[in-house]
C-alpha cells in the first residue's frame, strides 16, 4: 500500500489536485485516502476547497506548513540516497549511472512520439560544437577530465587542416535545426577507414540517431573505396558498443590504460566493407 510520504509527494508536485484524482492515479482505497486527508487536515498540512462542479469533491493544496514538512522529508530522502551511493565503488557507481540512463531512455521512448531527425555534412562552426559537447557529455556521464577535451580538439583540428573530401567526412545529426549528434569518417590507411567521435546528446537518445550516424559512416566508407573499417572505444561505453556490434563490427583487441583521469579498458573494433 502506498505510504503517506508518497501521497504528500503528489501534493507537493501538483497544485490543486482533487482528492478523487489522487485516489484514481495512485490506486488508493477511498476509505484509506479519506483517513489520510483527514489526518493531514488536522495537522494543518493541507487546505480543502469544494469543487464547483461537484460539492462532494475537494481540491487539495499543501499549506506553508505542509510544504515545509515535505521539504524536510525530501531532504531526508536525498540524504539516504546519498549515503547509499557513497558506499559504491567508482566502477559500481558508473554501472548504476549507465543502468539509470538506460531506464530513462526506454521510458522516454515509450512516453514520447518519435522525433524526426536529419543528417547533414559538417560546416563552419560544427567543430567547436563537437569539442564542447563531447567534453561536457563525457565529464558529466563518466567524470572524464579536461584532457579528453584536449584530445577531441586535436582530432577536430587535424580533421580541418588535413581534410580530404574524397576520403573523409563528418556528419552532424539535427533535430529541428539543432545539432544533437556527430560522427567522423577519417583515413587510417589507403584501405582502412576509421570511425571517430560518435556522440549523441542525451535528449536525442532513443531516436535511433547513433545507429543512423554509424550506418551513414559505413556507407560513406564504402563509397570512398575503403575495404575495411576500424574504431577505438572504451568498454564502459555500453550503448555505443551495442551499436557497433549490431552494425557488424567485431571486437579484436582490448588494452587497459589510464586516460582522462580514469582507469579504462580501450577496445579496438573492426569490420570488412
Amino acid at each position: 500500500m502506498l505510504t503517506i510520504r508518497e501521497i504528500r509527494n503528489e501534493l507537493a508536485h501538483r497544485d490543486d489536485l482533487a482528492a478523487k484524482e489522487i485516489g484514481n492515479e495512485l490506486g488508493l482505497d477511498p476509505g484509506y485516502l479519506s483517513r489520510i486527508v483527514q489526518s493531514f487536515d488536522e495537522k494543518g498540512l493541507i487546505t480543502r476547497k469544494s469543487l464547483p462542479a461537484d460539492r462532494r469533491q475537494y481540491q487539495l493544496s499543501l499549506t506553508a506548513k505542509g510544504r515545509q514538512a515535505f521539504a524536510k522529508l525530501n531532504l531526508s530522502s536525498q540524504n539516504e540516497v546519498a549515503a547509499m551511493l557513497a558506499q559504491l565503488s567508482p566502477g559500481d557507481a558508473t554501472r548504476l549511472t549507465q543502468a539509470m540512463a538506460t531506464i530513462e531512455a526506454v521510458l522516454e521512448q515509450r512516453r514520447s512520439p518519435p522525433t524526426a531527425f536529419m543528417l547533414r555534412s559538417h560546416r563552419v562552426g560544427d567543430m567547436g560544437w563537437v569539442v564542447s559537447r563531447q567534453a561536457a557529455a563525457y565529464a558529466a556521464d563518466y567524470n572524464w577530465d579536461i584532457s579528453y577535451e584536449a584530445l577531441v580538439a586535436e582530432i577536430c583540428a587535424q580533421f580541418i587542416r588535413n581534410y580530404d573530401a574524397a576520403r573523409e567526412h563528418c556528419w552532424i545529426a539535427e533535430v529541428g535545426g539543432e545539432p544533437v549528434g556527430s560522427v567522423f569518417l577519417v583515413k587510417a590507411t589507403d584501405e582502412t577507414a576509421k570511425l571517430r567521435l560518435l556522440q549523441v546528446e542525451k535528449k536525442a537518445r532513443g531516436l535511433g540517431v547513433g545507429r543512423a550516424l554509424v550506418e551513414q559512416c559505413i556507407k560513406g566508407a564504402r563509397e570512398r573505396g575503403y575495404s575495411k573499417m576500424t574504431l577505438w572505444t572504451q568498454s564502459i561505453l555500453v550503448a555505443a558498443r551495442g551499436i557497433y556490434q549490431s552494425a557488424g563490427f567485431r571486437l579484436v583487441a582490448t588494452e587497459p590504460h589510464r586516460s582522462f583521469g580514469q582507469d579504462l579498458v580501450g577496445e579496438t573494433w573492426e569490420r570488412d566493407l
